[in-house]
């Protein structure tokens, strides 16, 4: 079979999907008459716009295509980031809006009735010549689907893997031809257009950690879902929205931070989980290294978490998020199932104290030694990593058939006793020696159970005001009517 510039995926015999070319994907674009705009790149040469220029019939297409290299003629034209920095969101967002105010400004819409406009950025940093910082960058387009529509945007972050300069200058292009391709012929499913960002590269040559989108075309988009997707297909590790449900930059937010982790499914969020978090935080800011106001919490929830009950629930996940997002809380998806994993994440972004917050049956499973077989230093790899750090677990205690179960009296496997007393005698595993008894009772399956099936007396197990939202949006498989018959 011919290729005709596409790439062909097969199943065995079977031929399952045609991706196009970069080329096919450039000359598309350049052969609808109808879309026009600007092409700024900053910090990684004109990658994206030489694509469409080797395509040919680039001239009805590109308006502009630039480079502002020198800081201080970007700073001239885009103006200056209070922080002094130049690869940020902020900074592409000035870039997107400048440029499309500059072709709204100068194309008289009664001479180009029918034109789509389009702004296409970014800002990169690539490898350092130590080959110490591997780059990053933001890369965004901002355009219309029809002529007289409002601008729809897509933002997303990127971090190279490539140790070559050139290879990611490259990377830089391929992936700048699909962002464009499918903003303007997948943005019905935003889902595929984020698969379709990989077109032609391979997830060792880049990660994308955060994205986002806005406009018209994407109204009924919410970002957390797509924070999910990059997670779910390997696109990055760990992905965070903020209470609004805009999708942040992890290290934008972590960078020199203290940080507090509280692991959970949050099926739903309960009054135990919100006391958890609040005596572990009022002991953790009482810490010698921690500073209050440089302190970040993060409710995390795992990949596997998400998949315990088979295929994830989008559905299920939204809900988790509705109540956590509603109690001012800033949410962590990641692909994490061991806590030094997480742990290692956050110390690529600080070097501050940080403290975990969990249960008795999280760190009797953390001494578990069925969880590291794949390493070859096993558990003690494992924990070398967990603690080496500037760490403290903070402990919530258990009720067991009416023990007070706490790191005094846990029980861990014979084998790992020795270990768990160094730990724990060393100042790592800290008690939260005041709660709330009642709280001790109170499971996110039991809560679970009794809102789907009905029952009453739910509501008093949940922090205030999620009972009302749980109601009110019907979620977590909440009918009315279902309790009115019980009644």
């Amino acid at each position: 079979m011919e290729n005709l510039g596409l790439d062909i995926k097969l199943k065995g015999d079977r031929v399952i999907e045609h991706i196009p070319s970069t080329k096919d994907k450039a000359l598309r674009i350049n052969l609808n008459e109808n879309i026009y705009g600007t092409f700024a790149e900053i910090g990684a040469g004109q990658e994206t716009v030489r694509h469409f220029f080797r395509a040919g019939g680039s001239s009805g297409t590109i308006a502009k295509a630039m480079s502002a290299y020198d800081k201080d003629f970007s700073d001239a034209i885009y103006g200056i980031e209070s922080d002094g920095r130049y690869v940020t969101e902020s900074r592409l967002k000035k870039m997107l809006t400048h440029e499309v105010s500059l072709i709204e400004e100068r194309l008289d819409r009664t001479k180009h009735p029918n034109k789509m406009f389009f702004s296409y950025a970014n800002t990169v940093a690539t490898i350092d010549f130590a080959k110490q910082f591997k780059g990053h960058g933001w890369v965004g387009i901002k355009y219309q689907v029809e002529p007289d529509e409002e601008y729809n945007e897509i933002i997303l972050h990127i971090r190279f893997k490539e140790t070559d300069a050139r290879l990611q200058q490259e990377t830089l292009g391929i992936l700048g031809v699909n962002l464009i391709y499918g903003a303007y012929y997948k943005y019905s499913d935003p889902k595929k257009l984020l698969r379709y960002l990989y077109d032609h590269l391979d997830k060792d040559q880049l990660e994308i950690d955060t994205i986002n989108f806005s406009g018209p075309r994407f109204a009924i988009v919410d970002n957390r879902l797509m924070s999910l997707q990059l997670v779910k297909n390997g696109m990055t590790d760990a992905v965070m929205f903020g209470p609004d449900g805009h999708n942040i930059l992890p290290a934008a937010v972590l960078y020199k931070k203290n940080i507090l982790a509280l692991r959970g499914s949050f099926r739903p969020v309960t009054n135990v989980n919100m006391d958890m978090y609040q005596k572990s935080l009022e002991m953790f800011v009482e810490e010698n290294k921690v500073d209050k106001d440089n302190t970040f919490v993060i409710f995390e929830i795992t990949l596997s978490n998400l998949r315990s009950e088979g295929e994830i629930d989008e559905r299920d996940f939204m809900d988790r998020a509705e109540l956590l997002c509603s109690l001012g809380q800033t949410v962590m998806i990641s692909n994490f199932q061991e806590y030094y994993r997480v742990v290692e994440y956050f110390s690529n972004y600080t070097k501050a104290r940080m403290g975990l917050v969990m249960g008795v049956n999280n760190l009797v499973d953390i001494f578990d030694e069925k969880y590291y077989r794949h390493l070859s230093g096993g558990i003690l790899e494992a924990f070398g990593k967990l603690f080496y750090r500037d760490l403290k677990v903070y402990l919530y205690p258990m009720e067991e058939e009416g023990e007070i179960i706490t790191s005094q009296n846990l029980k861990v496997h014979p084998r790992m006793k020795e270990l768990y007393k160094f730990f724990a005698y060393n100042g790592k595993v800290v008690d939260v020696p005041v709660y709330d008894k009642d709280n001790l009772r109170i499971f996110s399956r039991d809560v679970l159970r009794m809102i789907s099936t009905g029952m009453t007396g739910w509501e008093k197990m949940l922090p205030k005001g999620t009972a009302d939202l749980i109601k009110r949006h019907k979620l977590f498989g909440y009918n009315p009517s279902r309790v009115l018959e019980k009644h």
